[in-house]
């Protein structure tokens, strides 16, 4: 609805250009605007340098990346739509590199073997399959396997053989290891409990401890004076 000399006019971000660097606001944008209008080169240039400390000010952020004050002068001709005629410190930026999209970082996907061991579990055996055999070796398998053995007792059952857990690994390694005869692996503890990772199953715990302050609250209570 238009305004008259009696009513205010309220604009809405609908309804103006939309912002192409959010982060620094729209008064930014207006302060780039009324920048093309100043004739005076070096005038503009001095206010361009002002306008960049502003935008510094607004997104204390970018102090965590490397050249930020290159940044914040190619972000400045972002915002003026790299339209922009100034004496800038920097080489001003080219549109084509500043809007491509960066280059897709190939990565090999395949299934996990045993989704119950996880994706690094196969990223560990196939480094204990390139070591020369040996007691180093050894040693590399027998703690890959207590480990193995603690994710299969989280997912799994309440108990594993170890045989089961050597033929994982010679199994999920292709075949390339052979776990050494005679290698036997530290027996559980019979309260040992391999809960899965977010849970707290130490309901035990929490019922003494419920306990405990219950009977500290009835001792409290019971030594009032009447």
């Amino acid at each position: 609805m238009e305004g008259n000399e009696n009513t205010v006019k309220l604009y809405y971000n609908t309804e103006v250009e939309k912002l192409k660097m959010p982060e620094y606001g729209r008064n930014v944008l207006k302060m780039v605007e009324q920048l093309r209008e100043i004739d005076d080169r070096e005038k503009r240039s001095r206010q361009a340098a002002a306008i960049v400390r502003v935008m510094e000010t607004l997104n204390p952020y970018v102090h965590q990346q490397d050249n930020f004050e290159h940044k914040l002068w190619d972000h400045l001709y972002m915002i003026a739509g790299f339209d922009l005629d100034i004496d800038s410190p920097y080489p001003a930026p080219v549109p084509e590199e500043m809007q491509s999209r960066p280059r897709m970082v190939p990565i090999k996907k395949r299934p996990i073997k045993a989704n119950h061991y996880g994706r690094n579990i196969e990223s560990i055996i196939d480094l204990v399959a390139g070591e020369p055999d040996g007691e180093t070796k050894t040693a590399m398998i027998r703690s890959l396997a207590i480990y193995m053995r603690q994710q299969y007792l989280i997912w799994n059952k309440d108990s594993v053989a170890d045989e089961t857990i050597f033929s994982d690994i010679e199994k999920l390694s292709d075949y390339r290891i052979k776990v050494p005869e005679g290698l036997g692996l530290t027996k559980l503890a019979s309260d040992a409990n391999f809960s899965r990772p977010g849970l707290n199953l130490n309901f035990g715990g929490q019922g003494n401890n419920a306990r405990g302050r219950n009977g500290m609250r009835g001792r409290r209570m019971g030594g009032k004076k009447k």
